[in-house]
């Protein structure tokens, strides 16, 4: 893959499909290899006899004197090796040639060599040279990945480059205690793509036994309140000594006011590079911040050797979570959380990469019985009345947990405790980590907040890795909300997961469940397709409350489900009534009844006359549903106009009368209906209808018919002006339904 900014090209970066972008240039041959691991082939460069072998690139790239530029490559071989950049004048030649340090070893296993440096005045070219010195001919040496270009920086990065890196120099690093600074170049096998880390190092090496230290010179600018993170990739030394990088904070006169430190959990042997985290907020009076690094407990000689170097504003674990980032990740101990009931103990997982999800260590709950414990973070700032959502991610790493329950402390002005919210419950059925979310409103005077983790083991001795842990304002998963004035309830549903079937049901008061109309008829089974959904019910009952179950099943059948608050349409006037047409809601109308049908109920039978016999053999079927005229009126034009139109389709019909009229909710059929005036002048414009009613049963493959995603922005992109939209749609259903004259 080209490594971006590159000014190599891909051909010459990756030695892919050829090697035509090298040149031999000392005592050499230049062939392809294969086993590369940016694409398959690779350069190797050949020696003719013993000594310095140099290989160059064909191709002179322009560069701006003064201008730092940058060069890696991966490299592997029998012998130790350098990588450098020629500078070049206009007309090709040689001004001088910087070269990076030597690696300590040799290594037949890629790992990366570069070197960064400004280019001299009178350059403006630049190639770059590989280097190895073999003992003999027909030696192998290995290439690949390599690049020419701007140095490759840490994005958010406070530090330069100077400090970020030692690629040019160890300047931007002064010894404290008990160390020297030096650069080396160790045998370091970075990912193909971290074009973040180079070859070199720095290296502090403590003088004498005891504790040693260092400090970066660069001292960026900070906003008070404000939370940072810094990190270092560390590879301690061998023998017992205890590493550690800190965040240092000063006011403005350049006093140290606050460091926090964190100390590395290496795995034994330490023999790679361990990227240590450390995150703190700047106090009240900080104006800038520096990061150190030690080894507490050093011998004579030891080295601590550091790469990629970097102070940032920390980055959110979860977009708006106000739970600190040392508190969420657990790279530098446990933070502020505590034991507020319970057998359990608190630590921080160890070694280094043994167990993480947002980063190299988790929170290790340990509980030495079969009990429950309640875990509590630091208290955070809420806002009152508004939703929040707890998320924590676990994985049991031993013995056996039954259930982990995931809630919310809230506290007022006073710390006065409110109370805590009921949270979800979660079961914890195997060993990966799972997340586990729950959604609450901070009660009216609430100001702070802490969530709480409560786990239970089921067996003594069961150890639980926590990480990934955030609170943050969030539109609830699951709303409600009735408009009795258009007769429906809005329900939305965010976050549904891709790749599951979705379930909706409304539950009434006796828990009876009734599925929910969408776009494709009964939600029953539905494919997700969108991770918002807005379902309007328009065949919610009148005057009874009513709630709403959501079953989602993901790709493996597994069920998970939600619960909406209780809601209730009212119809304030018992004179009216609603007829709904299911399928087209908005032809939906409420309307005065004048007299409600008196009921019959048909049955199909046949009478028989036997003879002797003084009763009838009556054989009968089903007796069938009722059937009925209701009375109703339209007050006006409008609403006349209206009730034709919901005629018209001949659709099944939904009617519902106000609570309390002895009419339960009922699908109809209309049959030949009659309109008629309520009084002899003219310009009257109430009507009296006569419907004939016929009851049937929900109709369950009937879609809710809308405008198909389509928005006013695809309506004005279409049409010039609005007599263009009229041209073409002979009403505002038909607008909203796209369906063109």
């Amino acid at each position: 893959m080209p490594i971006p900014g590159n000014l190599l090209s891909p051909t010459t970066e990756m030695v892919d499909p050829n090697i035509s972008g090298w040149a031999a240039k000392l005592n050499a041959t230049l062939v392809k290899g294969v086993g590369g691991r940016n694409g398959d082939g690779c350069l190797v460069v050949k020696s003719v006899a013993a000594g310095e072998v140099q290989a160059r690139t064909v191709s002179s790239y322009p560069v701006a004197a003064g201008t730092t530029y940058y060069a890696f490559a991966d490299a592997s071989g029998s012998v130790p090796e350098r990588i450098g950049i020629r500078w070049l004048s206009a007309t090709g030649t040689e001004v001088s040639v910087s070269w990076s340090l030597t690696t300590l070893a040799a290594s037949s296993g890629w790992h990366r060599v570069s070197v960064a440096a400004v280019a001299p005045v009178g350059a403006a070219q630049a190639q770059v040279l590989l280097s190895s010195t073999p003992a003999g001919a027909a030696v192998n040496h290995f290439w690949e990945n390599v690049y020419l270009g701007q140095p490759i920086r840490t994005t958010g990065n406070l530090l330069p480059f100077t400090t970020e890196s030692t690629e040019v120099d160890a300047s931007g690093w002064t010894p404290v205690v008990n160390a020297t600074i030096s650069r080396q170049v160790p045998v370091i096998s970075w990912s193909v793509t971290n074009y973040l880390a180079g070859g070199h190092a720095l290296a502090m090496t403590a003088v004498a036994a005891g504790n040693a230290s260092i400090l970066a010179v660069d001292r960026p600018t900070v906003t008070p309140g404000e939370e940072y993170l810094a990190y270092a990739y560390l590879q301690p030394p061998t023998v017992a000594s205890t590493a550690w990088i800190e965040l240092r904070f000063y006011d403005s006169v350049g006093n140290q006011i606050q460091a926090t430190r964190s100390v590395l959990a290496p795995p034994t042997p330490a023999t790679g590079m361990y990227r240590q985290q450390v995150a703190a907020t700047a106090p009240a009076n900080a104006a800038t911040c520096s990061i150190a690094a030690g080894l507490d407990g050093a011998s004579a000689g030891q080295v601590l050797r550091l790469e990629t170097v970097a102070i940032l504003a920390a980055p959110e674990l979860q977009s708006g979570s106000v739970l600190p980032y040392a508190d969420s990740s657990f790279e530098q101990g446990i933070a502020g959380w505590t034991v507020a009931s319970g057998v359990a103990a608190l630590a921080r997982t160890a070694p280094w990469g043994a167990s993480g999800l947002a980063g190299s260590y988790a929170l290790a709950v340990t509980s030495s019985t079969a009990t429950q414990s309640v875990l509590r973070s630091v208290t955070m700032p809420v806002t009152e009345g508004r939703n929040w959502r707890a998320i924590a991610y676990a994985h049991p790493a031993a013995g056996t947990w039954s259930t982990v329950t995931v809630r919310v402390r809230w506290y007022d002005a006073a710390d006065t405790d409110l109370g805590v919210s009921a949270g979800t419950t979660y079961l914890l059925p195997g060993s990966s980590w799972y997340g586990m979310q729950a959604d609450q409103v901070a009660p009216a005077g609430a100001v702070r907040a802490a969530i709480e983790i409560v786990p239970t083991a089921s067996s003594a001795g069961a150890v639980l890795h926590l990480d990934w842990i955030a609170l943050w304002e969030v539109l609830p998963l699951t709303t409600v909300a009735a408009d009795s004035g258009s007769g429906y309830v809005t329900l939305t549903l965010r976050e549904l997961p891709p790749d599951s079937t979705l379930t909706v049901y409304r539950v009434g008061s006796d828990g009876a469940r009734t599925l929910v109309r969408g776009e494709g008829g009964l939600i029953d089974g539905q494919a997700i397709t969108v991770d918002l959904l807005v379902v309007e019910d328009h065949e919610a009952p009148l005057g009874r409350p009513v709630s709403y179950r959501i079953e989602i099943r993901d790709a493996d059948g597994d069920l998970s489900t939600r619960g909406s608050d209780t809601v209730s349409l009212a119809l304030d006037d018992i004179n009216l009534a609603w007829l709904k047409d299911p399928g087209n809601p908005q032809r939906n109308l409420r309307v005065m009844v004048e007299t409600a049908p008196n009921w019959q109920r048909p049955i199909e039978q046949s009478s028989h006359i036997v003879r002797g016999r003084r009763n009838k053999v009556i054989f009968s079927g089903r007796r069938q549903g009722l059937e009925g005229d209701l009375s109703v009126w339209t007050r006006s034009d409008e609403e006349r106009e209206s009730l034709h139109l919901l005629l018209d389709s001949g659709n099944t019909l939904l009617w519902q009368a106000a609570p309390g009229m002895g009419v339960d909710d009922m699908y109809v059929a209309v049959g030949q209906a009659t309109e008629g005036r309520t009084s002899p002048l003219a310009q009257d414009e109430w009507r009296a209808w006569q419907l004939p009613l016929v009851q049937q049963d929900m109709p369950t493959t009937t879609g809710v018919n809308g405008a198909a995603g389509r928005t006013w922005r695809d309506v004005l992109t279409e049409f010039a002006t609005v007599a263009d939209v009229l041209d073409v749609y002979d009403t505002t259903e038909d607008l909203l339904l796209d369906r063109r004259g």
